[in-house]
């Protein structure tokens, strides 16, 4: 995952591109973007469908579908959202943010719990933010969740993810009003309300099905 996702996925959407061009999107970019934007507007499961169709029909993405372990989470399918996470790692083992998820499924899961989450290696990130992420998550401690939060006066990219994943930690372990104000910030961020970033959105969809109020 990186910044922007959604809006680059717009982009190469676009209705200018090609006829052959817009072609080669289909159908199986189509149906993602089409998953992606269920998934905005807070259709998890239509998001689902979507997705499900992509992977039957191109069997070959199915470990690039990150946005589906995204959807199986908040649907709470969390041991389908761990192993669509970990066929990612598979085959992009610097995927930090995926090894993240799949952490954040196991944590959730009540077959396995976050004292039982497994937290998958991973080469070094050249994002600062999601090495701290990743620290934070590996570590489990109070030192490693400061550096996170110090991390956030780098930029507003910095400020959100600080945010979001400080925010989802706490909610892995249990720490729900601590979840719920890391990640209402989260949302409330101008980078969340501008960038058009895929996980700006993903902040509100999580707001929403917690019935949070984000202003």
């Amino acid at each position: 995952l990186a910044p922007g996702v959604l809006a680059a996925a717009a982009a190469a959407a676009s209705v200018s591109a090609p006829p052959a061009a817009r072609a080669a999107l289909d159908p199986t970019s189509s149906l993602t973007r089409r998953g992606m934007a269920k998934f905005v507007n807070d259709d998890v499961e239509g998001s689902i469908a979507d997705f499900d169709l992509v992977v039957r029909g191109a069997p070959r993405m199915e470990p690039y579908m990150w946005q589906r372990g995204l959807s199986l989470y908040y649907a709470e399918r969390y041991e389908d959202g761990a192993a669509q996470f970990r066929k990612d790692v598979a085959v992009n083992p610097n995927d930090t943010e995926e090894a993240i998820w799949a952490f954040l499924c196991d944590a959730r899961d009540p077959n396995v719990g976050f004292d039982r989450a497994d937290l998958m290696r991973t080469g070094p990130d050249p994002r600062r933010y999601m090495r701290a992420v990743y620290d934070l998550f590996d570590a489990r401690d109070a030192a490693s969740d400061a550096a996170l939060e110090a991390v956030a006066a780098l930029g507003p990219v910095d400020e959100f993810y600080s945010l979001l994943y400080r925010g989802l930690w706490r909610e892995a372990r249990g720490d729900e009003a601590g979840a719920r104000d890391l990640l209402v910030a989260a949302a409330q961020t101008q980078y969340a309300n501008r960038s058009g970033d895929y996980m700006a959105a993903l902040a509100l969809v999580h707001c929403k099905r917690r019935g949070w109020e984000v202003r």
